[in-house]
């Protein structure tokens, strides 16, 4: 499909009109006349073809302004606007980043695997809208609502530990996902809830917050990592030093498990990376919705084949009056 991006430089074109005029009254002009009784003796004698061809070069002069005129006007080749299908839906991602997210019962800890995966997550969801929400003591909206993927990797690969007061604010967490995600425009709307701890501070109760979640239609998965029984705890030494210290993995199964529940989503215990990487895929596979997307291509500047047009135009009037009707002075 063509284009023009200054169509408004057409009306150049009403110019040649005058142009023609001109020449016209100035061919009468120029030309002298001679009077006789009769022109029946002259009546056999044709034309010559150099007469018609010295009209010929004033009609490849005005070709050629109007060749510049449409240059000028900005020819463009511009692709349709189409109508896909494609599948995509609104996610928050809320991770937990409170300090006991570094025993090391995952590789090459439970903070690490986590944002690993939660990468790659985000890097296959092409047409989502994701946005990222991290909790400890405190919660914080990382990165809003958004389908730039590099801008989410980015900043998930750039978490890190003690950006927020440490504890488990795992209701808070909930809340703040669910402001972030609420005014969102697809059908489907869900939060992927992922800690290692039990809620033990915060303004909001996880029911609570769960409660809020149903009423407005957004389904909460929620993803308890750690592995059974004990796990490699990070602890300050008497020397300011980080030692890790074996001790009991414990997990708030119970509130995570109602809170999924109640919002129609599910609960998820990972217990390694490759569990966890098995988790996001399930969650992937049926965090699905057809949505229509209006796809546009670039617009390109198409103007090279009217230049090429004016200079085969010149070129060819150059050429016939230093041939054909070249005169001596």
């Amino acid at each position: 499909m063509i284009h023009l991006a200054h169509p408004k430089y057409l009306w150049f074109l009403l110019l040649l009109i005058p142009y023609v005029a001109w020449y016209l009254w100035r061919r009468n002009k120029n030309y002298a006349s001679l009077q006789v009784s009769t022109i029946s003796p002259y009546k056999k004698i044709s034309i010559p073809f150099r007469a018609w061809l010295l009209h010929g070069m004033f009609f490849l002069r005005v070709l050629c302004i109007a060749t510049l005129i449409i240059i000028l006007a900005r020819p463009q080749s511009v692709d349709k606007w189409s109508m896909s299908k494609t599948e995509g839906t609104d996610i928050i991602l809320a991770l937990d980043i409170s300090t006991s997210m570094l025993a090391r019962d995952f590789k090459p800890d439970r903070f690490e695997a986590a944002k690993d995966v939660a990468a790659k997550f985000v890097n296959g969801r092409e047409s989502d809208n994701i946005g990222v929400v991290i909790f400890a003591g405190e919660s914080f909206t990382a990165v809003p609502m958004t389908t730039d993927r590099s801008l989410l990797i980015n900043y998930i690969k750039d978490i890190k530990m003690g950006m927020l007061q440490d504890a488990t604010a795992i209701g808070d967490g909930l809340a703040t996902s669910i402001n972030r995600i609420k005014d969102g425009k697809a059908k489907s709307k869900s939060i992927i809830l992922l800690t290692d701890g039990s809620n033990n501070t915060g303004n909001v109760a996880p029911v609570t917050a769960a409660e809020i979640a149903k009423k407005m239609g957004i389904k909460v998965y929620t993803i308890g990592i750690g592995k059974n029984g004990m796990a490699p705890y990070p602890q300050e030494n008497a020397f300011g030093r980080i030692e890790y210290v074996n001790m009991p993995v414990v997990i708030d199964e119970a509130t995570l498990k109602t809170i999924a529940s109640m919002t129609g989503g599910k609960y998820y215990r990972a217990t390694d990376n490759n569990v966890l990487s098995q988790i996001f895929e399930e969650i992937d596979s049926l965090e699905k919705t057809t949505l229509d997307v209006r796809n546009y291509s670039n617009t390109e500047d198409d103007y090279l084949p009217w230049a090429w047009i004016a200079f085969g135009l010149l070129i060819l009037e150059i050429v016939i009056r230093n041939t054909i009707l070249r005169t001596i002075p």
